[in-house]
C-alpha cells in the first residue's frame, strides 16, 4: 500500500468540474426523532458548506448528530426541516441523482453477505452499480489490493475481523467512482499501521477531485487530514473553519504542564481557584504527579501555578498552545482528557 501517494487509484476517476456552488450544502437542517418518550432533536438548524475537492471533518461527541447528518446527506434519512444538497442535487427531490454520485462507508459489521467472500461481495455491489463484469473484475481486484485485502479477498466475510470489514466498507464505497465520499468513523477498529495507511488515501482522493466528508473522534486525524471542519454538539454548530482557525479561537490561551515531586492533597483545588485558570487536572507520571493547567485567553498563570506547587517541588515545567483536541474539548465545555 506504499504506492498510494504516488499512483492513481484504480476505480476512482477525476470527476468533471462542478458548478462554483459547494459540493455539499446544508441550510437550517433539522431532524427530530419521535418516540414513546417524546421528541429528541438530533439536528437543530445546522448549516454547513463543503467546498468541492476538499476534506471536511465533522466532529462532536456521541449523540451530537454526526451520523444523522451523514445519513441525511446520503439519502438514507429524511430531514425534518431545512434543506440539503449534494453537487447541487436536493437530497429529497433528487435522491437518485445524489446516489449516483456518492460513496458511503458507515462501517460496522452490517452491510455485507457474510457467507460470500470479500471479492464476491464487491462484485455484487459492482453489478448493482451497473458496472460491466469485465470492468468490475479489474476494479474489484484493484480496490481489494488498495485496502490491503488482496490476500484475503477469497475468504468469507464472516471470517473477517472488524478492521478487515472496515476496509471492505471503504472498497465498497469506492466501487462506483464517487464524486463525493462519506466516511463515518473510517479508522474505527483499524490497527495503527493500517489506520495510518488509510489516512494516506484521503488526501490523494481529494487531489483527484473527490470531496470527502468524514466523521471522527480522533483529533489528530482531523488535524492531519481536514482542510475544514465543523464541531457540532446536540445538533447545533459550535465552531467551523480550518483546524488552525478553530485552535486560533483561543488566541494565546496556553497550557502549563508541570511534573510535581510531591502533590499536596489540595493542589488541584488551589490550582483551579487561581485567577485566569479555566480548568486544571492531575494524573500520574511514574512516581511523580502531572499537573495540567488551562489558562484563558491572554492569561499568564505560569508563575502563580509554580507558587502553588512550590518551586522547589517542581521537577519540570512547560508552557504550550492548546492542541486541536484541547480546543475541541474546551468548545464543548468538558474537561480535557488525561
Amino acid at each position: 500500500m506504499t504506492s498510494v501517494q504516488t499512483q492513481p487509484i484504480e476505480g476512482v476517476t477525476t470527476p468533471s468540474p462542478v458548478s462554483p456552488s459547494a459540493a455539499i450544502e446544508c441550510v437550517d437542517l433539522c431532524r427530530v426523532y419521535r418516540g414513546k418518550g417524546g421528541e429528541t432533536v438530533a439536528l437543530d438548524a445546522l448549516s454547513l458548506s463543503v467546498e468541492a475537492g476538499s476534506v471536511f471533518g465533522l466532529l462532536g461527541p456521541n449523540g451530537a448528530g454526526k451520523t444523522t447528518t451523514v445519513r441525511i446527506l446520503s439519502t438514507l434519512l429524511a430531514p425534518s426541516g431545512g434543506s440539503a444538497a449534494v453537487l447541487g442535487y436536493d437530497v429529497e427531490r433528487d435522491t437518485a441523482e445524489v446516489r449516483r454520485h456518492i460513496g458511503l462507508a458507515i462501517g460496522g459489521d452490517r452491510g455485507f453477505y457474510n457467507r460470500l467472500t470479500g471479492r464476491q461481495n464487491l462484485h455484487d455491489f459492482a453489478a448493482l452499480a451497473g458496472i460491466a463484469p469485465s470492468q468490475a473484475r479489474r476494479r474489484c481486484g484493484d480496490l481489494l489490493d488498495l485496502v490491503r485485502l488482496g490476500d484475503r479477498a477469497d475468504e468469507k466475510v464472516e471470517r473477517y475481523s472488524r478492521g478487515m470489514k472496515q476496509r471492505l466498507h471503504l472498497a465498497r464505497a469506492l466501487i462506483a467512482r464517487p464524486r463525493v465520499l462519506f466516511l463515518d468513523e473510517p479508522t474505527l477498529g483499524l490497527d495503527p499501521a493500517i489506520a495510518q495507511e488509510f489516512r494516506a488515501l484521503v488526501p490523494q482522493l481529494a487531489s483527484e477531485g473527490v470531496t470527502v466528508l468524514l466523521t471522527t473522534h480522533y483529533m489528530l486525524e482531523a488535524d492531519q487530514l481536514c482542510d475544514e471542519l465543523a464541531v457540532i454538539d446536540r445538533g447545533r454548530l459550535v465552531a467551523s473553519g480550518a483546524p488552525s482557525a478553530v485552535k486560533a479561537r483561543f488566541g494565546d490561551a496556553s497550557v502549563v504542564e508541570l511534573t510535581v515531586r510531591s502533590a499536596a492533597p489540595d493542589l488541584l483545588d488551589r490550582a483551579r481557584a487561581l485567577p485566569g485558570v479555566e480548568f486544571a487536572e492531575t494524573g500520574a507520571d511514574g512516581v511523580f504527579t502531572r499537573l495540567r493547567v488551562f489558562a484563558g485567553e491572554g492569561g499568564d498563570v505560569r508563575d502563580a501555578v509554580l507558587d502553588v506547587c512550590g518551586r522547589d517541588n517542581v521537577e519540570g515545567v512547560t508552557t504550550r498552545s492548546r492542541t486541536l483536541e484541547e480546543a475541541y474539548l474546551a468548545l464543548l465545555r468538558v474537561p480535557a482528557s488525561r
